[in-house]
């Protein structure tokens, strides 16, 4: 294998991307106020290949650091959290074929050209946790037909390409199909209705007797993989990109604020000490989420290595372990702190922040619905049965409707 090329630095990647998050940043909340989807600024951040900054230079990468991406994630969250949570399925599946170089010769030129891939595993239908109710079945000239429905396809309306969770019939085993988006037989529903998050195409995916090539087909233990860690790394990223903006913005309103309480200090906002300190604490809990974020980051560099040069006679298990620890640790303190800032920031302005027309509580609304996908009780349990007991963390994760006993 050639040497690796130098890394690049994080201030060159933040002085390259920066310009393009300025303008994310500028039209967020109009996207907000009239749910327009963030194509344009998925566009710019493509044109710019900002999905392949993992990849070895060789590749057509930047050979950035997790740590580094990170870096980039919060930045972007903070200028809209919707953009950068589009990018969490791409992400996770670069990091899923790390240790697979066919895999990598398919998809890195791909990746490279600034094609990103979304993801389409969650159903509402009634398979137990594990399994699908959408089918991959084999035709006669070696290719599979794909047929299902799925929710919560988070990005793939903005994708390139779509990783859909598929059950071949008769076979326990864990499938994905890489279908292109505007693929025959792709339809792609803007159904998402959730109260925060709105505008990351987090809706319905139906594939209707969709023709995938055999070399698109994937076929996994779920064992041990580094991708379920990356998958909530990013979210934690948006999470702390959301409280780095509401403390910005709650900098921003009480600096211009003319207008105070007779019961309060007798001074402007910005004079008052019990104001400041409040939005101290505010800034406190923000940096300490954002810090707690890429230390996480920082272990999955030290566990995985640059991206593309994986060790093959590495433990996947042990890895997967470390991996998932960092990151599991960090969701049970990351939301905390956050819904404290983007909750706590009202009680800094006052009644006038909730005005619809402020959209404030959008700093409030995304967090928490960043956060109602990793239930930090779940997470909590699962990183003290492993310091206790030793028990190998979660690899690929699923849900469903849970089996009757004896059933």
């Amino acid at each position: 294998m050639a040497a690796a090329a130098p890394q690049p630095t994080t201030d060159a990647l933040l002085e390259q991307f920066r310009p393009v998050l300025a303008q994310i940043a500028a039209g967020a909340e109009q996207r907000e106020a009239e749910r327009v989807l963030p194509f344009e600024p998925v566009a710019r951040l493509n044109e710019l290949r900002f999905g392949a900054l993992l990849l070895p230079a060789e590749a057509g990468g930047r050979g950035a650091s997790w740590a580094q991406l990170t870096r980039l994630l919060v930045e972007l969250a903070a200028a809209d959290s919707n953009v950068a949570h589009v990018y969490r399925s791409h992400f996770g599946f670069v990091a899923s074929i790390d240790r697979e170089p066919a895999q990598q010769a398919l998809w890195y030129p791909r990746v490279a050209a600034g094609e990103i891939v979304g993801n389409a595993a969650t159903e509402r239908g009634r398979a137990v946790v594990g399994a699908a109710e959408t089918t991959l079945v084999p035709r006669p000239d070696g290719s599979w037909s794909l047929t299902g429905e799925k929710f919560y396809s988070t990005g793939s309306i903005f994708a390139d390409w779509i990783q859909v969770t598929a059950q071949v019939p008769g076979e326990d085993r864990r499938s994905h199909a890489f279908v292109r988006a505007g693929a025959p037989g792709v339809e792609l529903r803007d159904d998402w209705d959730g109260f925060g998050q709105r505008l990351t195409g987090t809706g319905t995916s139906v594939f209707t007797d969709v023709v995938v090539p055999a070399d698109h087909v994937r076929f996994r233990d779920g064992s041990a993989t580094q991708e379920t860690a990356v998958f909530q790394l990013v979210l934690l990223a948006v999470q702390a990109g959301i409280a780095q903006a509401a403390v910005e913005r709650t900098g921003e309103l009480v600096a211009a604020r003319t207008r105070g309480f007779s019961t309060g200090s007798g001074v402007l906002f910005r004079e008052d000490p019990l104001i400041l300190q409040l939005v101290g604490q505010l800034s406190a809990k923000a940096f300490a989420a954002r810090a707690t974020v890429l230390e996480a980051a920082r272990e999955l560099d030290a566990a995985l290595g640059p991206v593309g040069r994986a060790a093959p006679d590495e433990d996947p298990v042990a890895v997967t372990d470390r991996c998932e620890l960092a990151v599991q640790q960090a969701q049970v303190v990351v939301p905390p702190l956050v819904e404290a800032v983007t909750s706590g920031m009202f009680d800094v302005l006052g009644a006038s922040a909730v005005s619809r027309s402020r959209l404030l509580d959008r700093y409030w609304r995304n967090a928490r619905t960043v956060a109602t996908h990793n239930p930090t009780v779940f997470k909590a349990r699962i990183v003290g049965d492993h310091r206790v007991n030793g028990t190998p963390m979660a690899g690929l994760t699923a849900i469903g409707e849970i089996a009757a006993a004896g059933a």
